[in-house]
């Protein structure tokens, strides 16, 4: 890789938090005749579908560096935790259960409106870019993080020393509804990626369809799955039975944090009302985002959520609502459940759930490796 010219620089953000310093994780790299030894790739993550998308990555990045050949390129990743999804428990509990290093920079963007957030995190991801120089992004999934940093560099296209390679993980995915946010990002950043990592044949078919050339789409698999194998042993030994008193088989898992789903209060009290036959008879367990609590608070929904006792001698059947759940619980939940009610439309890797959408105003019933889709 040949040598670049040094980009001008501009004041650093104070937005920007580095929390970690890559010179003491990465030696001082050498010139071997003249060549660049190192290319430095950025990876974003801002939500937790991402954190499970990113971490093979990065384990293959380790993997690529021990035993690269002394010829080779060695692989620099700079970790970019954007702070989409600002809540603690459910970032950090992510981060540990799948062993991810601590982030290089954490921007803090919060939450905010689909146009603030997308906005505050290009205006806090451009000066990282212009500082790290890097020789290729790397963006997976579908939330706003993905689109809006993958905005940003392709817009760097206009500068003298160029832009990174722009680099889509899980591309190609489409509901056809792009009433949905993460449709949006999907669609917009494919198109501006120069790299697209499809992880099902009907990425590429879709891809194709989008016009889209064969020659920028590769088919490399699903990293979620990766992770799933890499940690599904130790998920055996998660301790979420005893912490709330379940048996095996005999609890439901609820999902449900989709904005279109928890910012109705119609529709969020039709989810709660269609959910009564279940919770009848079944103790649903519902590990609630921070922002449906808060709808479910302000919409003055709690009495739904209450558990009760069948007889002297079952478990208790109601809806209980608990904190978010870290990747080992929720992936021994998953292992392990009789059911799982998904109350949140996107294409998922599990499987048997019950996902809950709306469109084009009638019930629709997918079925497919055990996974059921209703709505309205």
């Amino acid at each position: 890789m040949a040598g670049r010219a040094a980009r001008p620089t501009r004041p650093h953000s104070s937005a920007v938090i580095h929390v970690g310093s890559r010179a003491e994780i990465h030696k001082p790299t050498k010139l071997n005749d003249g060549m660049i030894s190192e290319m430095k790739i950025l990876i974003v993550v801002g939500a937790r579908p991402n954190f499970m998308k990113a971490a093979p990555i990065l384990k293959g990045i380790r993997e690529f560096n021990s035993r690269r050949a002394e010829w080779a390129e060695e692989i620099v990743p700079v970790l970019v935790h954007t702070g989409q999804h600002y809540d603690s428990q459910m970032s950090d509990a992510f981060f540990a259960d799948l062993e991810l290093p601590k982030p290089d920079v954490f921007l803090g963007v919060g939450s905010g409106s689909h146009a603030e957030q997308t906005a505050e995190i290009m205006k806090r991801f451009e000066p990282v870019v212009i500082k790290e120089e890097p020789d290729a992004l790397v963006v997976v999934g579908d939330v706003n993080s993905t689109f809006a940093c993958a905005l940003v560099a392709a817009k760097m296209a206009s500068r003298a020393n160029g832009r990174p390679v722009i680099a889509h993980v899980e591309a190609g995915l489409r509901s056809s509804d792009r009433s949905m946010p993460e449709e949006v990002n999907r669609i917009l950043t494919d198109q501006i990626s120069d790299l697209l990592f499809v992880s099902e044949p009907s990425g590429s078919k879709n891809l194709g369809a989008e016009g889209i050339a064969g020659d920028r789409v590769y088919f490399v698999g699903n990293t979620m799955i990766d992770s799933l194998h890499e940690h599904e042993a130790k998920a055996e030994h998660s301790g979420v039975l005893a912490r709330f008193g379940l048996t095996r088989g005999e609890y439901v898992v609820l999902t449900l944090h989709r904005a279109a789903n928890v910012d109705d209060s119609e529709c969020l009290l039709e989810i709660l009302d269609g959910l009564n036959w279940l919770a009848a008879s079944h103790r649903v367990i519902f590990p609630a985002h921070p922002r449906t609590q808060k709808q479910i608070r302000e919409h003055g929904l709690e009495s739904y959520l209450r558990c009760r006792r069948i007889d002297y001698e079952r478990w208790h059947a109601g809806i209980q609502m608990v904190e978010p759940q870290g990747y080992l619980d929720f992936l021994f939940h998953a292992s392990r459940f009789a059911t799982i009610q998904n109350a949140r439309s996107r294409r998922k890797s599990e499987r048997t759930c019950w996902r809950a959408r709306e469109e084009r105003r009638s019930v629709l019933l997918f079925r497919g490796s055990l996974s059921f889709a209703v709505g309205r």
